[in-house]
């Protein structure tokens, strides 16, 4: 067994300020962070990170980047289906979860967002060559998230969700450390085995700097937010008072995250352990525990991950001595086979899947629990329909295009697909044509005449003279698609429009248009007033 790394403060008897690091501890220093900081690949994980960090909360466009996100990654989009779909939410929901949209919905946008960037650290450390070293610190990184997850669900504070990010991150040096420098680690680990160093005096010694320092410095170039950054910072050593502000109170809850992280990976039955008690001796009063919430908490964690475990298709970790630590991670991050008939059946030359009945029937499912459940916006519904045709159909842009009255046009307020942003602001049309020109406007004609319009070859000359000019500018690869316009009553809203760049020759049989429709009409039920 590994022995633990503690917290930075865990053994108050010694003061790690007086470990200075030789020079060579220094020049190890230097090269890890210039190995971490420099390097292309961890690059462009920091970019990543501080992209899903840096997500709005607050407003729908933030769910809506947050959904588009995972999307974007097959692996991702399955794991966050597959966590949704656990006994306990699974049980919540009542059906089967098909949506990302509706994921994020039922787990929660904070919830989501950590588990992204819990998994964004797995598949950038999975091609390390020291498995076991990797996967312990790992674990801890993933168990400390739960553990600041928990914490913030009981906070007054506003914004309290970032604890888990910070708890998260506040293994990122020994994780770093464990991956791209293993025989330093490896000294590390010595060094705590003896029993006469904290984990910040021991990485001290050998890296330069403690783990806290490592992971605060990584952070920074990575222009992650302040607040989780100095959430990092090593605390006092003793019992903690209360936290005067927010930010006090994260460090306090990263610090709290991990070692109960650490306990709970050393032991099946963390309530029964000494350490426990020098948990609630060091964090009670600061955190407001006591016996009861602790072992409350621990129960709820260790349910939480098992569940994060199996989502991600971790099987359970061999309990081996690290000198075994030879191989790779083989296997760790095999996806089960979640989507696995769609894989089989395979896709039509289009994109489209051949199972899309399924996958709609799937989305309609979907759709008609969030509205019968009464819990969820108008938007929550037309997100989710948007994403089942995007996904199911397997389109390459989808958007919903809704009337604006005041600046006197249609205009895209959500897609999914390549290059979003930018085809979702240029596509905007105005709401009355010019002219004779909806006669020869294919977009005012689907609307005018209320009439879904499945296109699957674009090419014809009779349909690029019915397309308008923008679109033709904005689209130009657009080889099939399909309109469905937003009528209610005789009032035109407008339109979904989804599209391809190959011709769809294979159609949609009667089965699918049907479900189609049905989709359709959720959203115009949500929209009636």
């Amino acid at each position: 067994m590994i022995p633990a790394v503690g917290s930075a403060a865990s053994n108050p008897n010694t003061n790690a300020a007086s470990f200075q690091p030789t020079d060579g501890g220094r020049r190890v220093r230097a090269a890890l962070l210039q190995k971490v900081c420099g390097d292309d690949d961890m690059f462009a994980l920091g970019s990543a990170i501080a992209r899903v960090v840096q997500m709005a909360t607050s407003e729908d466009q933030g769910t809506h980047d947050l959904a588009h996100y995972v999307l974007s990654d097959v692996a991702l989009t399955q794991r966050i289906l597959r966590l949704a779909n656990t006994v306990r939410y699974r049980t919540a929901a009542g059906t089967a979860v098909t949506t990302v949209s509706r994921a994020i919905s039922l787990l929660g946008f904070d919830n989501v967002r950590t588990v992204a960037l819990a998994m964004l650290l797995v598949d950038a450390l999975a091609s390390s060559d020291h498995a076991y070293s990797v996967r312990m610190e790992l674990e801890a990184s993933l168990c400390a998230s739960l553990v600041g997850r928990e914490m913030a669900r009981h906070s007054f504070y506003q914004g309290a969700e970032e604890a888990s990010i910070s708890a998260l991150f506040k293994n990122l040096g020994a994780l770093l450390v464990a991956s791209h420098e293993h025989d330093r680690y490896r000294e590390i680990q010595a060094l705590l085995a003896t029993g006469k160093h904290t984990s910040a005096q021991a990485a001290q010694m050998i890296l330069g700097c403690g783990f806290d320092a490592l992971s605060e410095a990584v952070l920074g170039e990575w222009k992650i937010p302040g607040v989780i950054v100095h959430a990092q910072r090593p605390l006092e050593a003793g019992a903690l008072k209360l936290a005067v502000n927010r930010s006090e109170w994260m460090r306090q809850v990263a610090s709290f995250s991990l070692d109960v992280a650490r306990l709970m990976g050393r032991t099946p039955t963390p309530s029964d352990a000494p350490e426990a008690q020098a948990l609630l001796a060091r964090y009670g009063t600061a955190l407001n525990l006591g016996a009861a919430e602790l072992d409350e908490l621990f129960e709820t964690v260790a349910f939480e991950m098992t569940s994060l475990l199996q989502s991600m298709n971790l099987q359970p970790m061999p309990r081996r001595a690290p000198q075994e630590d030879k191989g790779g991670l083989p296997n760790v991050l095999l996806l089960a086979t979640l989507g696995g008939e769609e894989e089989a059946q395979g896709t039509y030359p289009s994109g489209k899947p051949k199972n899309a009945r399924d996958l709609l029937l799937a989305g309609v499912q979907d759709v008609t629990q969030m509205r019968a459940s009464g819990r969820h916006k108008v938007n929550d519904v037309v997100m989710a329909v948007l994403e089942t045709l995007y996904t199911a159909l397997g389109f390459r842009f989808a958007t919903v295009v809704l009337k604006d009255v005041r600046a006197g046009q249609y205009r895209a307020r959500a897609s999914f697909g390549l290059a979003q942003a930018r085809v979702q602001e240029g596509f905007t049309f105005p709401l009355a044509p010019a002219g004779e020109r909806s006669a020869r406007d294919l977009f005012y004609l689907a609307m005018e005449n209320d009439a879904d319009l499945m296109i699957s070859d674009a090419r014809g000359a009779k349909i690029r003279d019915l397309l308008p000019a923008w679109h033709k500018a904005l689209l130009p690869d657009a080889q099939s698609f399909i309109v469905l316009p937003l009528v209610v009553g005789k009032v035109q809203l407008g339109l979904f429009y989804a599209d391809r760049t190959e011709p769809a020759p294979e159609g949609v049989p009667p089965d699918e248009t049907a479900l189609i429709k049905a989709l359709k009409g959720q959203v115009l039920a949500a929209l009636a007033p």
